[in-house]
């Protein structure tokens, strides 16, 4: 996407993940142009979040605020503390859409650490929470027009399937940092995408 924007050459795409790439793992602040915070140590989108929303409360802007994270992201404490300040401040312009494909890096979520009643859990605090079949562009439609509407922060939950559409990669971890591809496994890709 920031490569379409035109913040950098498509050419650099090429390099990702590669030794001396500005596309490392993770994009870096300051290294990448376009990339207003640095990720990696995962849980931090959060709190960035509400620190913008809380911000724009406090000087009476109306933008809305937006943090996707994924299913493994929320194990951290961080997320569940900034869920605290989001709920105490009534920011309600502050809004957590998370990938809820139950598998992570190195595993099914259940497994790794059970999140289960994710929804409860995200009830009890404070979130006005909603649930959609995250690969459904009607439904993610809905819901973006009637969180102008909520008093509190929301949450949507998007069950999805890792890797949808290559079925040779849906839900399987192994995919997960893979950056090598073997020439059957790009033959493979480039078919899904016929």
């Amino acid at each position: 996407l920031l490569a379409d924007k035109g913040f950098f050459s498509k050419k650099i795409l090429k390099s990702a993940s590669r030794f001396n790439s500005m596309l490392g793992g993770h994009p870096e602040f300051d290294k990448v142009p376009g990339v207003e915070a640095s990720t990696g140590a995962l849980g931090h989108g959060s709190p960035i979040g509400l620190g913008i929303a809380l911000g724009a409360k406090l000087k009476n802007k109306k933008f809305q605020t937006f943090v996707i994270v994924g299913d493994g992201e929320i194990n951290e404490g961080s997320f569940w503390e900034s869920s605290m300040i989001a709920s105490k401040h009534k920011l309600t312009n502050y809004h957590i859409i998370i990938d809820y494909n139950k598998i992570q890096s190195y595993g099914k979520t259940k497994d790794v650490m059970d999140l289960e009643p994710l929804e409860d859990k995200l009830l009890s605090f404070g979130y006005k929470v909603d649930q959609v079949n995250g690969h459904d562009i009607k439904q993610l439609f809905k819901y973006f027009k009637k969180i102008k509407k909520y008093n509190r922060p929301s949450a949507l939950i998007c069950h999805t399937i890792k890797g949808k559409g290559f079925y040779f990669a849906e839900q399987n971890p192994f995919w997960h940092h893979k950056n090598f591809f073997t020439d059957d496994e790009k033959n493979k890709l480039a078919n899904c995408l016929k």
